[in-house]
């Protein structure tokens, strides 16, 4: 991802996070992470939260931030939840972009490219961070960037 690209992704991530109309979710990917998530003010949130759990929300609350942490195994029923109660809920989650591209692309000579990579590895050289699948495709992933999706429900 180009530096710009970068910046304008983290100010996106950033105002989404700080909004407070629609229900935000951040899976992290981290082992042992707890989920962030930010609600519509409401004073029942934390027993909205709970849903009749024997373990508790914990809201994290200080002058810059404020959300709640919630155990990972939440997640599926926060997002089914928020979509029912809100309508719509953003998801905020790592993922690795995939790169396609294959032997010949990567080990040719001269500027002609008709392969997906649209010749960002044309002439590159195939060395170890790719998995040749086969002489004709090769993939590899990317270091993880997090990513924003806005869920809305299907209800009329």
């Amino acid at each position: 991802m180009v530096d710009g690209d970068y910046d304008h992704n983290a100010k996106r991530l950033k105002a989404i996070w700080d909004q407070d109309r629609i229900p935000v979710v951040l899976r992290r990917g981290g082992k042992g992470q707890s989920l962030r998530a930010r609600l519509p003010f409401e004073s029942e949130n934390r027993e909205w939260l709970r849903n009749r759990r024997r373990t508790r929300p914990v809201w994290i609350g200080g002058e810059n931030q404020k959300y709640w942490e919630l155990p990972k195994a939440w997640f599926n029923d926060f997002v089914n939840r928020a979509l029912k109660k809100y309508g719509m809920v953003y998801i905020i989650q790592p993922y690795r972009e995939q790169e396609i591209c294959a032997r010949a692309c990567m080990e040719a000579e001269g500027h002609e490219c008709q392969c997906s990579c649209m010749g960002a590895n044309h002439g590159s050289g195939f060395h170890g961070s790719w998995f040749e699948v086969s002489e004709t495709f090769a993939v590899r992933s990317r270091e993880p960037e997090l990513a924003c999706r806005l869920m809305v429900s299907k209800r009329a």
